[in-house]
């Protein structure tokens, strides 16, 4: 289930992290996913970001690899051969 962070306030994003009910986080606007440390996806802006629990679950809701964090599974992406099985 993708969260939304302005749903949110800070103490309850950080009690998902801590619980692993948030492992990645989205930009919804563009529909790319990433790693929670990533520098790009930590200067978007809050109205457009998402959480997942897990990787099938972006990619279920229809989100790319991030290109900075999530280099090779970006290039697979970007190659064509990037499915709902990788």
């Amino acid at each position: 289930m993708m969260i939304f962070h302005e749903d949110l306030d800070t103490g309850t994003v950080r009690s998902y992290i801590r619980s692993r009910k948030i492992r990645l986080a989205g930009n919804m606007k563009l529909k790319i996913y990433g790693n929670l440390s990533c520098k790009s996806g930590k200067r978007m802006d809050r109205k457009n970001r998402v959480f997942f629990a897990s990787e099938e679950e972006a990619i279920r809701e229809n989100f790319r690899p991030c290109g900075h964090c999530l280099k090779e599974k970006y290039k697979v992406w970007k190659d064509g051969s990037f499915s709902r099985t990788n």
